[in-house]
């Protein structure tokens, strides 16, 4: 099995490319977000941890494409899954405080609870495939 890439495992009708797409497009709207909220210490700060999360989705999940096992594939969707975890908490902090709500907001909430949804679903799937090969 160690011939696998194991990144294959992702089974949806969104291929490798497209996710990576979407994950950079989702860090890089999350930066304008972040340019357009209030000049105040609170809304930075918050905005300092978003942009790092979201980043972050973005980052390990292309770097889920040099994983050397399966092990250290799902390791790496675990980081990227607890990564747009923390982004949706920090988008719904912005909502929930008021600090701004324009509807990117909005937006980017539900796609963070999207991209939550779909590396949760890939983790278990990866895990299933690790326990159960065929």
């Amino acid at each position: 099995m160690s011939d696998v890439r194991f990144y294959d495992y992702f089974q949806s009708s969104m291929n490798r490319q497209e996710l990576e797409n979407r994950t950079r497009l989702f860090h890089l709207n999350v930066i304008k977000l972040c340019s357009m909220l209030p000049r105040h210490i609170s809304a930075y700060e918050i905005a300092r941890q978003l942009i790092r999360s979201a980043g972050s989705v973005a980052a390990n999940y292309r770097a889920t494409k040099r994983a050397k096992s399966t092990a250290d594939f799902i390791y790496k969707i675990e980081v990227v899954l607890e990564e747009a975890d923390e982004s949706h908490y920090w988008l719904t902090i912005i909502k929930d405080a008021d600090i701004s709500t324009i509807p990117l907001v909005e937006e980017l909430i539900k796609e963070a609870n999207e991209l939550t949804a779909i590396f949760a679903a890939t983790s278990k799937t990866s895990k299933s495939k690790r326990n159960n090969p065929e």
